[in-house]
């Protein structure tokens, strides 16, 4: 008896387990349904490429980079530095790439926007390139002397006693021409005829404008500073083309207040008022958001700054009046009357 219970209770088992395998039940003759995951491919970065030459002084080199590197983290981007740039290497990155960004000299610009229209293209400081729709420019024209000078001429003004300026150009060129001009018309904005009723004498001679010819040798500039020295000007403005450390130095070292685009050195500073430069980098923040939404087709001039300026000569109240000249002369509400 106990055997045949043993029997059936072992026979019930074998019958369970060969019906339903693994506790799973199903229909005979169907295979059951298998979901296998799949992992999606991570989304690709845009990309922004900057093209530097190679011989670029490496202070310059590692500003542009650091620059280019900060804004496309910001923007969510990857970045790439090359020395070259060719429409094969556009086409490889493919519709990842989303801003190229060049220095001189001109890798084609042109030819590689025309070709990848979905690319925006910005050339900065390349000359004669003029705007298409999806290539910007900052600085195509060049640094807008004429501007430069007109603010010299304001500030050397503000400063100098007795309104006793002056400048330095360089002589029968469009850039030096157009720099006296503007000087003296910044000058004139400033203080008008700038006469003195009670010391008149000697009159009409300032500003004191001074030209140093195209072939006259370096060594030789100092010997135009002095004639300034000579008619007791006390401010001046260098025409940065013939700016060098030791004409302004010389300068400096003889007392008078000079304004240019860059500081010699830390000697010269007591007579420094400030320094006029081109603000390149002001230029390609503002444009670079631009550039990522897809918005191209833009002529951006280079804007100007001033540095190094010298606390001593120029009060906070004198600045604001500056920079609201250079604001005017920027955004067209006031004129060189100058054609650089």
């Amino acid at each position: 008896m106990r055997l045949k219970l043993a029997l059936m209770l072992f026979t019930i088992v074998l019958l369970t387990s060969c019906s339903s395998p693994g506790g799973v039940t199903g229909t005979p003759g169907t295979s059951m349904p298998t979901s296998i995951p799949t992992a999606s491919p991570a989304p690709i970065l845009p990309l922004v490429i900057l093209v530097l030459p190679a011989d670029m002084p490496k202070a310059d080199y590692d500003s542009y980079q650091t620059l280019f590197y900060d804004m496309a983290q910001t923007s969510g981007m990857r970045f790439q530095v090359r020395n070259t740039l060719t429409s094969d290497d556009v086409a490889f990155e493919g519709p990842a790439l989303k801003v190229v960004v060049a220095l001189p000299p001109d890798p084609g610009l042109p030819t590689l926007a025309a070709a990848a229209p979905g690319v925006q293209f910005l050339a900065v400081g390349i000359p004669d390139l003029t705007a298409g729709s999806n290539l910007s420019t900052v600085g195509a024209t060049g640094i807008p002397v004429d501007q430069q000078a007109f603010l010299a001429g304001y500030i050397a003004g503000m400063i100098a006693p007795e309104w006793k300026v002056g400048i330095l150009y360089q002589k029968d060129t469009p850039d030096g021409e157009a720099a006296r001009n503007a000087f003296a018309n910044g000058f004139t904005f400033y203080c008008g005829t700038c006469r003195n009723p009670l010391f008149p004498q000697p009159s009409g001679i300032y500003p004191v404008m001074v030209g140093i010819p195209t072939d006259a040798k370096t060594g030789e500039y100092t010997a135009y500073a002095d004639i300034l020295l000579h008619n007791v000007v006390k401010a001046a403005y260098v025409f940065p083309a013939i700016a060098t450390p030791e004409l302004l130095n010389y300068m400096t070292q003889n007392g008078m207040l000079v304004i240019s685009q860059t500081l010699p050195g830390e000697d010269a500073r007591p007579h420094w008022i400030a320094s006029i430069q081109p603000d390149v980098i002001s230029a390609i923040q503002h444009i670079f958001p631009d550039l990522v939404a897809g918005h191209g087709g833009q002529t951006v001039p280079t804007p100007l700054f001033l540095a190094d300026v010298n606390s001593d000569l120029l009060s906070e109240g004198k600045m604001r009046l500056i920079q609201q000249v250079l604001d005017g002369l920027q955004n067209g509400t006031i004129s060189t009357s100058v054609t650089p």
